[in-house]
């Protein structure tokens, strides 16, 4: 659970009681610069791939103590193997397909884009599809949809307990999947709209205008939520919202307490920092 201030990750150890651990967050969450619009959805991201490669590590090594621990260069490097494998699957090998494609059929580069962003929706929802077959990645997800419905409470001014958090739903317009989805939607427009490219631009595109996209995708996610309760906008994020089914499982109780655990004490701690910030 993240503020301003503060980040919190609870994890339930091996003899089943909850361990916090909590970070302060960096001065890019309140800087004027970083917090421009279509900068600050660029630091946001690369933020929290690294804290949450941090909680991960974190977790992991709380869970098998007997083992070699897992260090911070080592998560570092899955960050990197993972960033550089997933630009090649979702927008280097589309971009190749349909390059190829344009060439064979001789088809007008619009329609060409538009087939390079089908193939990459279609990659991520069945990447995501396929995870989510692996008994320890539902897992996961349910965590996820425990965090979900601990902030559906909160916002819904509910008393925290389990019992209560569980009948608010999985679905959050400001969800990492909505940002990803929105990501993907975006960068079919912004294609598309580049025209007919040789190979070599078309490629360099596809890595050069990530965090141009991310910028955009950020801001949409944040305008939506910030006009959530417009019909129209909730029109709009509907299939990101549908899209959560797939990235959120129900959690168990014990799933719950930990989500809410992690929500209370940031809650506590971001009011212990605001009022230091005051003084």
């Amino acid at each position: 659970m993240r503020s301003r201030y503060v980040a919190v990750a609870a994890m339930r150890a091996p003899e089943g009681k909850i361990v916090l651990h909590v970070e302060p967050l960096s001065n890019i969450y309140r800087s004027r610069f970083w917090q421009l619009p279509f900068i600050r959805g660029v630091t946001a991201l690369w933020d929290a791939l690294g804290l949450g490669m941090r909680f991960l590590t974190i977790s992991a090594n709380l869970q098998a103590p007997e083992e070699k621990p897992i260090d911070g260069k080592s998560a570092v490097f899955t960050i990197g193997v993972s960033l550089l494998l997933a630009i090649g699957l979702f927008f280097l090998i589309p971009a190749g397909i349909a390059q190829f494609l344009q060439n064979s059929l001789t088809m007008n580069a619009f329609t060409s884009n538009l087939i390079e962003g089908g193939i990459r929706l279609a990659f991520v929802i069945g990447y995501i599809w396929a995870i989510g077959k692996i008994p320890e990645i539902q897992r996961v997800f349910a965590y996820h949809g425990a965090e979900h419905k601990t902030i559906n409470a909160f916002e819904g001014q509910e008393e925290l307990t389990p019992e209560k958090v569980q009948q608010y739903p999985l679905e959050h317009p400001r969800c990492g999947t909505s940002f990803l989805l929105t990501l993907i939607i975006v960068s079919i427009v912004v294609f598309t709209l580049l025209g007919d490219l040789t190979p070599f631009w078309r490629i360099a595109t596809r890595v050069l205008f990530l965090p141009i996209l991310a910028g955009i995708a950020y801001e949409f996610i944040r305008w939506s939520a910030n006009h959530i309760d417009n019909p129209l906008v909730r029109n709009l994020i509907q299939p990101n919202l549908v899209l959560q089914r797939l990235t959120t499982r129900e959690p168990d109780p014990g799933m719950l307490e930990v989500a809410i655990a992690a929500f209370k004490e940031m809650l506590r701690l971001e009011k212990e920092y605001a009022s230091s910030q005051d003084t």
